[in-house]
């Protein structure tokens, strides 16, 4: 122990476990389900299917005669053309650094990166023109092309041990200004039609994804490294059976979170490492009227053994979840020096439905803040840390339930565990059991039902 420092709390607690099995589909703003116990129901063993890809092969070189600094994106989409129109197969990107704008993959194709071998791409904003549509913060737009973007495709996978360096220094100041994300967030509100929502202009200053992939099925993502992407880094949005492994994520500029399945099914991540500037992987399902109007939860989801360096938070729920969050199960999880480490956050407002949730075997170290951090007035300013007002319940109104956390240790946090839930809506079902951190601030729960040791809230 430290000289000076306040005794070390050592924590425990009891375990009741919830979750169910659903389709991969959602009405309406609170999307119902009859829950069930979590044992057998959602098992380690799941498998989404994976992309087919023909076994079909073409060298990038062939194409462009050698790697080097000149802009091959043209080569890149003719490729992945031909290769397409041959009913798919393998884009091979032999080592050597290649330059390049947008990638936009088709079904059926795979885009592999040998060893040695790193895509650059443009820091020109131009070169990611024409305007295509993606999801923005949890609402859908026409903006500036994510790096490598897909759109209702079927069977892609990036694979390999190269890297992908978005280069992306060059979208990072846009942070401080961007009025045009604050027009799209009310767009999203008055449901402008999506063809209005159209942006590409710096002086809107909405920074794309570095992969964006829309409305796809069977999507793999393996071995590649990611750097530097300009806002969230690997983006998927209501894609179905997707697998991401063992991909490493590596971007400390703003917002660039790493991992965020967004209104997605039958999810796959493990054996990822991630060391990011905010949020590491994160579940999401849409924006207020937009994630309701879209209906689509983010489900069937498993996430293991990945290891986190950096971030805001590295196993994150919200706060974009409205059209719900659902049947997730992660395990042997290890963070390391992040603001936060198991994270759920949602707001008055936002609607939408979080159940049956469970997170266990997860090794953390010095911790900034909260090792486990639930919040139901996430990003509210006008109440005080600890005052939670009376606001009457209605469809907008978020729910959090069946969730359970077991098996957590922390060598180091400011505080073990705060949960801050809403009167109107506590948060309900909550089992912890086996949460050992140590932490100097004693633990904080107000509206709340569960399941748990006595001494975890004294």
């Amino acid at each position: 122990m430290m000289a000076g420092s306040k005794p070390l709390m050592s924590l425990f607690a009891v375990l009741c476990v919830p979750a169910s099995l659903t389709a991969c589909a959602g009405k309406g703003l609170r999307i119902e389900t009859e829950s069930v116990t979590t044992r057998g129901a959602f098992a380690d063993d799941f498998h989404p299917t994976l992309p087919r890809i023909p076994n079909r092969e073409v060298r990038l070189a062939e194409s462009a005669g050698a790697p080097s600094d000149k802009d091959t994106t043209a080569m890149f989409a003719q490729a992945i053309e031909e290769l397409h129109k041959g009913g798919g197969g393998r884009l091979v990107v032999p080592a050597g650094v290649w330059t390049t704008g947008p990638i936009h993959l088709k079904s059926g194709v795979e885009l592999h990166l040998e060893e040695g071998a790193e895509i650059r791409f443009s820091t020109r904003y131009e070169d990611y023109l024409p305007v295509v549509l993606q999801q923005r913060g949890g609402v859908r737009c026409y903006n500036y092309s994510p790096l490598i973007y897909a759109r209702d495709c079927e069977d892609i996978a990036v694979t390999g041990q190269g890297i992908l360096n978005g280069q992306a220094e060059a979208w990072w100041p846009w942070k401080n200004k961007q009025p045009g994300m604050q027009r799209l967030l009310e767009m999203g509100w008055s449901r402008t039609p999506v063809e209005e929502r159209v942006f590409g202009r710096e002086k809107d200053g909405v920074r794309p994804d570095f992969i964006q992939f829309i409305n796809c099925r069977r999507v793999l993502l393996e071995g590649i490294t990611v750097k530097d992407g300009p806002s969230w880094n690997i983006h998927p949005v209501w894609c179905e059976d997707l697998v991401i492994r063992g991909v490493s994520v590596a971007a400390h500029g703003p917002n660039n979170d790493g991992i965020d399945p967004d209104g997605c099914c039958r999810v796959l991540i493990e054996y990822c490492h991630l060391d990011v500037g905010d949020d590491a992987i994160c579940l999401k399902s849409g924006r207020d009227q937009e994630g309701w109007d879209a209906a689509r939860p983010c489900e069937e989801v498993l996430i293991r053994h990945c290891q986190v360096l950096a971030g805001c938070g590295a196993l994150v729920i919200g706060s974009e979840m409205s059209a719900g969050v659902r049947n997730v199960y992660a395990h042997d999880i290890t963070a390391y020096g992040t603001d936060r480490g198991i994270r759920l956050k949602t707001r008055r407002g936002r609607g939408g439905i979080v159940e049956d949730i469970r997170i266990e075997n997860v090794r953390m170290r010095k911790i900034k803040k909260e090792a486990i951090m639930i919040n139901m007035q996430y990003g509210d300013r006008t109440l005080g840390e600890e005052t939670v007002s009376q606001h009457p319940s209605d469809e907008t109104t978020p729910t959090l339930r069946n969730i359970t956390i077991r098996n957590v240790s922390c060598d180091g946090a400011r505080q073990g565990v705060r949960i801050i839930g809403l009167p109107e809506n506590p948060i309900t079902g909550l089992n912890l059991e086996a949460i050992h951190v140590d932490a100097w601030k004693p633990n904080s729960m107000q509206h709340v039902e569960g399941v748990w040791a006595p001494a975890l809230f004294p």
